[in-house]
């Protein structure tokens, strides 16, 4: 000692590293104890580790069976017999959505939707009538139904059934699902007026069906997963000209799209709703069949589309990054920064042959499907912007009338994120963004560095039942020219139930 000063020693032993004996979860009402026990990682028998406690807490968010400000993970030593337990204490919330909405537009008028997923089904209680409360729940398994319709000129099912632990054992992921979709034109060409009745004489159907596996991967780590699958989509048009500029003289006949489909994805985000760490990143490639590789006259037929031949590769990958450090009972409420980049290219087998008309890309606007989705497009959104035709961002989209859509897309956002609500009741959170896309029709006119820009400020809700609910004001910056004002080059953008593309 000092004068006022003190120094102190403290020598320590670390003893021998426990092991794990009980594992005990509490708060579960309709979730099941072997849903939550599939996923984490503390196994009674093996040695504690505090790693193994973050990565199991993260896996029981990305149920979204619970509130994920409420996880608590208690582990009891027990120095006499050198062992720990372990108590996880969860907080169920509803994870199930009811979507139910009613839009106005373009030909179609009047249109309604409903559509339910309950995200915690149990399919083998399905025929017992104990377990109906309402419905039989607490397997983790996915049932989706959607159904769309304004009458005749617009009808739209889809349906959907995921098995997360298909066999029990490994996280192999099964999904089927179907969808018929039939959009009818009801322009009555001989008197110029709104006939309803002409949709079941002019309209493009398309059904579908879908087969897929996935299946976690151990290496280079087990946040990778691997997902193959089969579909098959079958376009039928009668009379019905959908896109005379990519399908000239096509208005009668058949489409068949066979193809087999990979991905490869690595997800580390540490909850599902508001992350605030982690990336996740998705490699896929859509093939179908090289038919023009062993049939001469595969181009040269009566219907050219009989058949379709293309290959489509994706990318999508996101980082999000917690800035600054946070303090006091407002811990979880910090800024987040989020980076996202999307790529797609849509590529043929034979040189000698046109890009497939199918299974190309729309960018702008809200990402809100159109007719044009029903040839497989994928809906690419761009806040502050219209749907747009041409790679030149110097051409006003507000302007262009032909629609000759993209085989290739470059797609940046950045986004600056603070949450207002991190209740299970409801997420509640504000950005800010910066978004930067095109798409070109060849590689020959790809420059990756002629994107069209747009600055905004948007708002997220997830309430239970009903999902996401959201805006956006963007300015699309190329809009701009020197004549207009701000307000002309924005837009607002809703959603309801996902986030678009």
């Amino acid at each position: 000692m000092y004068n006022d000063t003190i120094d102190f020693e403290i020598r320590m032993r670390e003893g021998p590293q426990a092991t794990i004996k009980t594992v005990r979860i509490a708060g579960n009402e309709k979730t099941k104890d072997f849903v939550i026990r599939r996923e984490i990682r503390t196994i009674p028998g093996d040695k504690f580790s505090r790693t193994l406690l973050i990565r199991s807490q993260r896996e029981i968010s990305q149920l979204n069976y619970f509130d994920q400000e409420k996880i608590k993970i208690d582990p009891v030593p027990n120095p006499e017999d050198g062992t720990v337990d372990i108590n996880y204490g969860v907080e169920e919330k509803s994870s199930d959505q009811l979507e139910l909405s009613a839009g106005w537009g373009g030909y179609i008028g009047l249109t309604g939707t409903l559509g339910i997923t309950f995200n915690n089904f149990s399919s083998k209680n399905f025929f017992k009538k104990s377990a109906w409360d309402p419905l039989p729940m607490g397997d983790g398994q996915k049932l989706s139904l959607r159904i769309q319709s304004n009458g005749k000129a617009f009808r739209s099912t889809n349906f959907s059934f995921t098995e997360p632990w298909f066999g029990g054992i490994k996280r192999n992921t099964l999904t089927v699902s179907v969808y018929n979709t039939k959009y009818g034109q009801t322009y009555d060409m001989q008197t110029g007026m709104y006939n309803p009745n002409a949709a079941d004489a002019r309209y493009i159907s398309t059904t579908g069906a879908t087969v897929s596996f996935g299946r976690q991967l151990q290496w280079p780590d087990d946040y990778f997963s691997l997902s193959t699958g089969i579909n098959y989509t079958r376009y039928t048009l009668k009379d019905y000209a959908i896109d005379p500029y990519n399908l000239p003289n096509f208005s009668n006949g058949n489409v068949n799209n066979v193809n087999f489909r990979v991905a490869l994805q690595r997800t580390s985000i540490d909850q599902p709703t508001f992350p605030r760490t982690g990336s996740t990143f998705l490699l896929s490639a859509q093939l179908t069949p090289p038919y023009s590789l062993f049939d001469p006259n595969f181009g040269k037929r009566e219907n050219p589309y009989q058949l379709l031949e293309y290959h489509k590769w994706r990318f999508n990958g996101e980082w999000f990054v917690p800035l600054g450090k946070p303090a006091g009972e407002e811990h979880n409420k910090q800024f987040v920064l989020r980076f996202a980049a999307k790529y797609g290219f849509l590529g043929r087998y034979n040189t000698n042959l046109a890009i497939s008309p199918f299974e190309r890309f729309q960018l702008g606007d809200a990402g809100l499907s159109n007719q044009f989705a029903l040839l497989g497009y994928d809906i690419i959104a761009q806040r502050g912007y219209p749907v747009y035709e041409t790679s030149n961002p110097k051409v006003n989209p507000d302007q262009q009338s032909a629609r000759q859509h993209f085989t290739i897309f470059n797609k940046y956002a950045v986004e600056i994120r603070y949450p207002l609500s991190l209740a299970a009741s409801s997420t509640i959170y504000a950005l800010g963004f910066f978004e930067a896309a095109n798409g070109w029709y060849s590689m020959k006119e790809y420059n990756p560095f002629n994107l069209r820009r747009s600055v905004g400020l948007g708002m997220r809700f997830y309430l239970p039942m009903f999902g996401l609910l959201g805006f956006d004001y963007g300015i699309g910056l190329d809009r701009l020219n020197g004549t207009n004002s701000l307000k002309d080059a924005g837009r607002f953008t809703f959603m309801l139930g996902f986030e678009p593309e």
